[in-house]
């Protein structure tokens, strides 16, 4: 659970401008069109604002990050495109899982190689997931109650101490991908207990990738770009298409000039609001709605206020809120949540049940609540845009949509790290903010519930609701498909009647890109796959 935390805040303070940025406009390459030696395109200029601490991927839990390891380190397992309800074999051939969801058995294709031509073995995997563990870096919670063992050479069995159907979705993610165990433990690597102090391969991983991938590093700097140049190698079938990958930090501003001019093929960061009129001839733009999801938590404690832990208040605030209005808010591609689990991964919930605003419903509730004066203080971040969208136009609209309920809503606005902390001491009476899926499983939504990280911070806390806890718990541990995704799409729906927190919307994730690229697909794992770019 820790992880997840530290990959928010870093989301926040990067955001807030408490991290570092460089905004480059130029440099780094040129255009990516002519075809060169063996079929290979030249170069791929890629515009994106950093979100980016190390490209070792034991320590890299950030979005920037995961763009470039899973294009260096393969994985057991993989998404084709944009779906992230299938994971597929990729470094394994094959997988099973018991049928308590406790163990799950990897049996390793042979055909794949390092860059300097190492084959890779099961002792790889287990090295890279120990290391994962052991250094304690954000993504260490992936593997958190999993252990990793080696059978033979080529055979990885995963055991978890509880069971963990997320598990195969978990394995895609790039922090997982497989290092050269020699290599990196001569460059000073460790992966047992006491990594956290003892490996020093970091500085080595910044220099040179050790992975199987399709593409290599060629240089890194955390301020100003990293390029990546293709693999010769690469074992896998789907050969990479251009020789160099050029990934450079850019402001949105200027990446919205620099793809016009054709000075980068693809920008990453563009709100709706600025990809209006930027479809061209020679411009493509695409925008979908991401699983970024922004909500309001409301205190359920009647400790912390006697207000907004009243069930009628809270319904009052449910069906008062202009959902519609806020995707409006959010620009093309922008959706409304039906639920904490975004459209598109097991267990979301349909379009059609996603709560409606209801005024003369919300009044009723309001009347009944008996609330006199009925008021909520709304805290957000307020230097922290998320898609191009200011939280505080948010929330400036959730307040006015509240006042024609009759409630009085005050906005308590302060920097990201100070609404973090606030947020965390789970004494503010009502919040905006958002959550963005470490993996792409249900699985990472039952922090909402009663006693789960999230649901702490919004009072609500272990025992408040004991029928949602065990629905929680039965869809944790249940193996079949078909029945997790019926389990959580009840236990949305019951949060959806009674828990404190609204899902509003999914904002839009923005690509423009030269009309010569294809391929382009928007993941929440890795956000885009640059060897899928063509």
């Amino acid at each position: 659970m820790a992880g997840r935390l530290r990959r928010v805040q870093w989301a926040a303070l990067a955001a807030a401008g408490l991290v570092a940025l460089a905004a480059c406009g130029g440099g780094g390459g040129g255009g990516g069109g002519d075809a060169t030696g063996g079929g290979a395109k030249d170069t791929l200029v890629v515009d994106t604002a950093f979100l980016l601490k190390s490209a070792d991927p034991a320590r890299s839990f950030e979005t920037t990050g995961s763009i470039i390891d899973h294009v260096m380190y393969d994985t057991l397992l993989t998404f084709d495109g944009s779906d992230a309800t299938n994971p597929k074999p990729l470094v394994a051939e094959k997988f099973e899982a018991s049928a308590d969801g406790k163990t799950f058995t990897f049996t390793l294709r042979d055909d794949v190689t390092f860059g300097d031509g190492t084959k890779l073995t099961s002792k790889d995997v287990v090295y890279s997931y120990n290391r994962v563990k052991n250094v304690k870096g954000n993504p260490s919670f992936l593997l958190e109650g999993v252990t990793t063992t080696a059978p033979d050479a080529k055979t990885v069995v995963l055991t978890s101490e509880k069971p963990n159907p997320g598990l195969p979705y978990i394995i895609p993610n790039p922090a997982l991908g497989i290092v050269n165990s020699a290599k990196v433990a001569a460059a000073g690597g460790n992966d047992q207990p006491g990594a956290d102090q003892a490996d020093k391969a970091e500085a080595a991983l910044n220099k040179e990738s050790m992975g199987t991938g399709p593409y290599k590093l060629e240089s890194y700097d955390v301020q100003s770009e990293v390029v990546l140049a293709a693999n010769p190698t690469y074992w896998g079938p789907n050969k990479p298409t251009y020789q160099r990958i050029v990934i450079r930090n850019t402001d949105a501003s200027v990446q919205k000039v620099n793809v016009q001019k054709g000075d980068a093929q693809l920008v990453l960061d563009l709100s709706a609001d600025q990809s209006q009129g930027l479809a061209s001839d020679s411009v493509k733009v695409d925008a979908t709605a991401s699983k970024t999801l922004f909500y309001l938590a409301v205190n359920a404690n009647p400790e912390v206020s006697a207000t907004t832990s009243n069930k009628d208040f809270l319904e009052a605030v449910r069906y008062g809120i202009d959902y519609d209005g806020l995707v409006q808010l959010g620009g093309t591609g922008s959706q409304q949540s039906a639920g904490v689990v975004p459209d598109g991964f097991l267990g979301a919930l349909a379009k059609d049940k996603a709560v409606k605003r209801d005024v003369a419903r919300a009044k009723a509730a309001l009347a009944r609540s008996g609330v006199a004066n009925p008021s909520i203080k709304i805290s957000y971040a307020s230097d922290l845009p998320v898609a191009g969208i200011a939280i505080g136009d948010l929330a400036t609209r959730v307040q006015e949509n509240l006042k024609e309920v009759g409630i009085t809503v005050e906005l308590a606005p302060s920097p990201a790290a100070t609404s973090l902390d606030a947020f965390r001491s789970g004494k503010e009476q009502g919040a905006l903010w958002f959550w963005y899926p470490d993996y792409p499983d249900p699985s990472d939504y039952l922090v909402y519930l009663p006693g789960g990280n999230l649901g702490k911070r919004a009072g609500w806390n272990e025992g408040a609701d004991a029928g949602l806890t065990e629905l929680g718990a039965q869809a944790a541990s249940e193996m079949d498909k078909d029945k997790r995704a019926a389990l959580y799409q009840q236990l949305q729906q019951q949060l959806n009647e009674r828990g404190p927190f609204l899902p509003l919307f999914n904002p839009s994730q923005v690509f423009a890109y030269s009309s010569s690229v294809s391929g382009v697909a928007y993941h929440s794992a890795w956000t885009i796959d640059l060897a899928d770019l063509r």
